[in-house]
């Protein structure tokens, strides 16, 4: 063995293994390092921690990997729960949007044609249209989600409802309330001549936005000074309306959260008015104007009050396409028209006074969770949107098939192209459609109540 040093370098050592004369010697080279004091102290502190170090690293190795495995599940499930969806709402929208452009094209070809002519063969006609576009959304809540609807009423005002024109007034409690009004419209067998007051933005909606607007609903932009001589003049174009049809008037102006109702209260108690508790605080305007137009032709107001019991979940327009069903029950009551005061001021009032009385309802509603003063009026689910659902269904699925037959569309790359691209369109539009009725993208509190800061600190004084 040789040692050679130099200085300021390692030490080297030759180790030198003498072998049989056959082979030669074989030559390995150690390097080592020489320490001093402070580097065998470091070693020993990185002895001490390493076990601490390697376990930290362990786990975080762990974590990570339980992160990414929780990660990718959610992703599964998401992904699981988009295919479920879709294989609800694809064909569901199938059928809605292709009936429904054919029924728009129907209304297109009357409106240009009939309407000219005579425009009360064009209502007739458009009644019954409309009707059976409207059917196909009453199936979804009565035979599809099976949501149970509780009307609470006088045995003699059921069975005035759909005789008469009237003025409907509710609060605005869910993201279903329209769809609700045409239950009851249905049951009462005006379907196809419930008409409401829309926000503008809801006529560019593909087939129901349509349909709307060739049944002569009223749409505004939510300006008093640009909505006054267009609710006007639309009220008085329903004066020679030849069958009993209902308005509906959310007086509210907005659909209620929780959010709402704190600004609501804010706002009351700054101006003096009633606190509500659970129902926003009502937009006078439109509904005085609504009752001067009409008084002379509308005999009736029904008053109606929207309330969910305590063991349902709030519906919405996804869980009724998941087919999940809610309860839901109405309170509705009738005034006379002729029964309201003269002025402005005291038809205000006498809205007011509605919400207030409205707001009290409800508190027994929750405090009983029912309006058990009044008879419940068994409607049942009736078969007549079961029929029409299945006629559509019939008539799509027979002119698909024939369609493909003629076309060989899902022969070629271009064709199963097209036909992925149309399914992806109605689902677009289906989503459009929930997220249209959810009540967090309706008109947000403050800005409603700055709209109305003029008219309710006149309201205030006169509390």
């Amino acid at each position: 063995m040789q040692r050679t040093e130099k200085a300021g370098s390692p030490l080297r050592w030759g180790l030198e293994e003498k072998q049989q004369p056959a082979r030669s010697a074989t030559r390995v080279v150690v390097a080592i390092k020489k320490l001093n004091q402070e580097s065998l102290q470091d070693i020993e502190e990185w002895q001490s921690v390493s076990p601490f170090i390697a376990l930290q690293n362990l786990y975080t190795s762990h974590v990570a990997t339980v992160v990414r495995t929780l990660l990718l599940w959610r992703y599964l499930i998401f992904f699981a729960m988009v295919i479920a969806a879709a294989a609800v709402i694809v064909p569901v929208g199938l059928l809605f949007f292709f009936s429904g452009l054919v029924i728009n094209f129907i209304q297109a070809t009357c409106f240009v044609l009939i309407r000219p002519l005579s425009k009360n063969t064009y209502r007739r006609i458009n009644r019954v249209l409309a009707e059976l576009l409207w059917l196909e959304l009453v199936w979804i809540v009565d035979w599809w989600a099976k949501v149970k609807i509780q009307i609470f009423t006088d045995p003699e005002i059921f069975q005035l409802m759909g005789k008469e024109h009237a003025l409907l007034i509710s609060n605005h409690r869910s993201d279903i309330d329209w769809l609700v009004g045409w239950v009851l419209a249905q049951r009462a067998g005006c379907l196809g001549s419930a008409l409401a007051v829309m926000k503008k933005s809801s006529k560019r909606l593909p087939v129901i936005g349509w349909s709307m607007w060739f049944s002569e609903y009223l749409f505004l932009e939510r300006n008093w000074a640009m909505d006054e001589s267009t609710l006007k003049l639309g009220l008085q174009r329903l004066k020679d309306y030849p069958q009993p049809f209902w308005l509906a008037l959310f007086v509210e102006g907005t659909r209620f959260t929780q959010a709402k109702l704190l600004a609501a209260q804010e706002y009351a108690a700054s101006c003096g008015l009633p606190v509500p508790r659970n129902v926003l605080i009502p937009r006078t305007k439109g509904f005085v104007t609504a009752v001067n137009q009409m008084r002379s032709f509308v005999p009736a107001i029904y008053d109606a009050t929207v309330a969910i019991p305590k063991s349902s979940p709030l519906p919405t327009m996804l869980r009724l396409f998941k087919g999940q069903p809610s309860e839901i029950h109405v309170h509705i009551k009738r005034y006379s028209m002729k029964d309201l005061p003269e002025s402005d001021d005291e038809v205000a009032q006498w809205c007011r006074d509605i919400f207030v009385a409205k707001d009290a309802l409800l508190d027994k509603h929750k405090a009983n969770d029912t309006f058990g003063d009044q008879y419940i009026q068994d409607t049942g689910r009736p078969l007549k949107s079961l029929l029409v659902v299945c006629s559509w269904a019939c008539i799509l699925i027979l002119g698909v098939v024939k369609f493909f037959q003629w076309s060989s569309l899902l022969s070629s790359w271009k064709g199963v192209a097209a036909s992925v691209g149309t399914l992806a369109i109605v689902t677009l539009l289906m989503h459009i459609l929930i997220l249209f009725t959810q009540s967090e993208r309706s008109t947000p509190a403050k800005q409603r109540h700055s709209n109305e800061i003029s008219g309710s600190k006149l309201r205030g004084k006169q509390h």
